[in-house]
C-alpha cells in the first residue's frame, strides 16, 4: 500500500523503540509526529533530520503524557492522526507494599492512561478519513507479570484490555486497534546497563546478557528496534486489515513458557 500522506503520531519517539518505530515509518513514506515531555532544540533537530534522510515532513510536539489535557492537545495540534502508536512509558521497581504512590499513579498515568486519552482523540479524525489505524506498544508484562513491577504490569495489563475494546468499538469500520508486546529491546537505556550489571555479577558482556538480563527470553537475544518498527508497520499494512484486537509478542519466546 502507498503510505503517501498519512500522518503517525508516535509518544514518547524520541529514543529507543519510539524512535525506532518513527525510523520506519518515515522509511515506508509515512509524515511522523515526534512527542516527548522536554522541548529542546534536540528535538525539533531529530524531527529535522528525519525529514531530510526520508524526504517526509517530520514535525516534533512536547506533550506531557501524564496530563490528559495535553494528551488530547498534542492530536489536535497534529491535525492529522492516520496511525496512532501509544509508546510513552516509564518504569519503577519496589515491593507493593514499599512501592511509592506518586509512582503508582504516574506509571498508571503515562503508561495506560495517556493511551486512553490520545485514542479517544485521534478516532474521530480516523472516522473523518476512512482509515485508521492504532498499534498500543504493551510488553510481555502485559501477558505475564515479574515481581517488583506492580504498577507497570497493571498499565499494560490494561492497554492491552484497551485494545480490545479499542477494536471492538471500531471492528465494522476500516479501523484496527492491536498490541505488540516486546520482550527485552536492546535500547540505548538497555545498553547503558549492561556495564553496571556486569560489575555486579563479575561476569562478561555475552555472559550477563545471555544468563541475566536475557534469562526469561528463550531466545537469549534481545529484540531490536527495527524488530518493532518493522511490526508495527505491518499492523498498517493492507495484509493487517483482519488482525485487531490481538496481541504481537516480539519477545524471543517469553510468553510460550
Amino acid at each position: 500500500m502507498s503510505y503517501a500522506g498519512k500522518t503517525a503520531i508516535i509518544t514518547g519517539s524520541t529514543s529507543g523503540i519510539g524512535l525506532g518505530i518513527a525510523r520506519s515509518m518515515a522509511k515506508a513514506g509515512v509524515n511522523v509526529v515526534l512527542n516527548s515531555f522536554t522541548d529542546s532544540l534536540e528535538d525539533h533537530a531529530l524531527a529535522e533530520a528525519l525529514s531530510a534522510e526520508f524526504g517526509i515532513e517530520a514535525r516534533y510536539a512536547q506533550a506531557d503524557m501524564s496530563d490528559p489535557a495535553q494528551c488530547r492537545a498534542l492530536i489536535e495540534r497534529a491535525g492529522r492522526c492516520d496511525i496512532l502508536v501509544n509508546n510513552a512509558g516509564i518504569q519503577h521497581v519496589a515491593p507493593i507494599d514499599e512501592f511509592p504512590t506518586d509512582k503508582w499513579d504516574a506509571i498508571i498515568a503515562i503508561n495506560m492512561s495517556s493511551a486512553f486519552h490520545t485514542t479517544a482523540a485521534a478516532l474521530p479524525m480516523m472516522r473523518a478519513a476512512g482509515w485508521g489505524r492504532v498499534v498500543n506498544i504493551a510488553s510481555a508484562h502485559g501477558l505475564t507479570a515479574s515481581p517488583y513491577k506492580s504498577a507497570y504490569i497493571a498499565a499494560k495489563h490494561g492497554v492491552v484490555g484497551l485494545t480490545k475494546t479499542t477494536a471492538l468499538e471500531t471492528a465494522q469500520e476500516p479501523i484496527t486497534a492491536n498490541a505488540i508486546c516486546p520482550g527485552y529491546v536492546l535500547t540505548p537505556l538497555v545498553e547503558a546497563q549492561i556495564p553496571d550489571t556486569m560489575k555486579e555479577y563479575g561476569l562478561g558482556r555475552e555472559e550477563v546478557i545471555r544468563d541475566v538480563m536475557l534469562l526469561r527470553q528463550p531466545s537469549r537475544q534481545f529484540a531490536t528496534v527495527e524488530q518493532i518498527g518493522g511490526t508495527t508497520l505491518f499492523l498498517c499494512s493492507d495484509a493487517a486489515d483482519q488482525i485487531t484486537g490481538t496481541t504481537i509478542s516480539v519477545d524471543g519466546g517469553w510468553t510460550a513458557l
